[in-house]
């Protein structure tokens, strides 16, 4: 038994075939994207994303980020680094202790690269 499958109407067919975004990004713009989505690959990352974006005035001390997640405040240190480098949180020192805050419109901006 065959079955026939529907043709897709003539206008349909450029909607069909179109790029993943809409349009060709710039290589700065990829670049950018790449070193967030980078940056998001690791799970640990993710999860230090989360803690910072859960507490209450949407920050965290690094001393407050080690146990969560059962890593030492070196390797902490490295993870927020990257997430720093990548234009995901920022960073101020006060004292000796650095604090992180997510950037709001961080993940929306890499988002939007891919469906713009």
């Amino acid at each position: 038994m065959t079955t026939s499958l529907p043709l897709l109407p003539s206008d349909m067919s450029a909607a069909c075939c179109a790029t993943v975004t809409g349009r060709v990004i710039s290589a700065e713009e990829a670049e950018r994207t790449a070193r967030i989505f980078k940056a998001l690959s690791d799970p640990t990352r993710v999860r230090l994303l989360s803690l910072i974006s859960a507490s209450d005035d949407e920050e965290a001390c690094i001393c407050n980020l080690t146990e969560p997640v059962g890593l030492s405040q070196p390797t902490v240190s490295h993870h927020m680094k990257q997430l720093v480098d990548a234009g995901l949180v920022t960073r101020e020192q006060r004292g000796r202790w650095a604090y992180f805050r997510v950037v709001a419109d961080a993940l929306e901006q890499a988002s939007r690269s891919l469906r713009a």
